[in-house]
């Protein structure tokens, strides 16, 4: 993977070069529009060889005290990384900029130094990460991506678990939106995700990679794996 890994140092670079107007434009925004907190989100992750590093983003959500505290070291009741279309804590200025994956655009720095890369899993909280078993630690021996085949076929999850905790509480489900949340993310979509992540590590192709890039930036879908993400 030696030509993904000069595309993604000289892409990034390139990418950051030319985008940073665009990246100190929105910081002041969320300054403004979102005060009482960090312009960035920044939070441990789990990279390559399942070692943690920083994941930077712009910030979306309300500012919300300890937010790497218990619950992110146990994994499943993250409180960042299962949210559904609507959540208050997203701000509108969040929703905007996550819509148009402007969010991510921090992440051009991850892929710098080496963190991320532009395509591959995206980066997942420890506890997440421990859960994988046997063949599906391949995934670990990727670099984290920006974008790939997962996020390319989850591109609404947070419209797919709103209509899922939607349909559960409609059958009468009393359980609390975040409870329904997880349980969709661990039994349907997290399972899932790792399962394309896996078919992307043992049949990596350049192409695909610069495939899945266009599909991200312009919105458009692909066949992968025998189905369309």
């Amino acid at each position: 993977m030696i030509i993904k890994y000069i595309f993604d140092r000289l892409v990034s670079l390139i990418g950051l070069l030319f985008l940073w107007p665009i990246l100190i434009v929105v910081a002041i925004i969320i300054k403004v529009k979102m005060p009482g907190g960090p312009v960035f989100f920044v939070q441990n992750r789990v990279g390559k060889g399942g070692k943690l590093f920083r994941c930077h983003k712009f910030r979306t959500m309300i500012p919300v005290k300890n937010a790497e505290g218990s619950n992110s070291k146990k994994g499943n009741k993250e409180w960042s990384t299962i949210s559904v279309a609507g959540d208050s804590r997203i701000t509108p200025l969040g929703a905007k900029l996550r819509h148009y994956k402007l969010d991510e655009l921090p992440g051009l720095w991850d892929v710098l130094i080496g963190n991320m890369s532009f395509v591959g899993p995206r980066p997942d909280v420890p506890g997440y990460a421990d859960r994988l078993v046997g063949d599906d630690r391949d995934v670990l021996k990727l670099r984290p991506g920006i974008t790939g085949p997962a996020t390319l076929k989850y591109r609404l999850e947070d419209e797919m678990i709103s209509e899922y905790v939607a349909q559960k509480q409609k059958e009468g489900d009393t359980r609390s939106i975040q409870d329904i949340a997880v349980e969709y993310n661990d039994n349907i979509i997290y399972p899932d995700k790792v399962r394309l992540n896996c078919y992307y590590y043992r049949h990596y192709s350049f192409i695909k990679d610069i495939q899945m890039i266009f599909c991200t930036v312009f919105g458009k879908k692909m066949k992968y794996a025998d189905e369309i993400i």
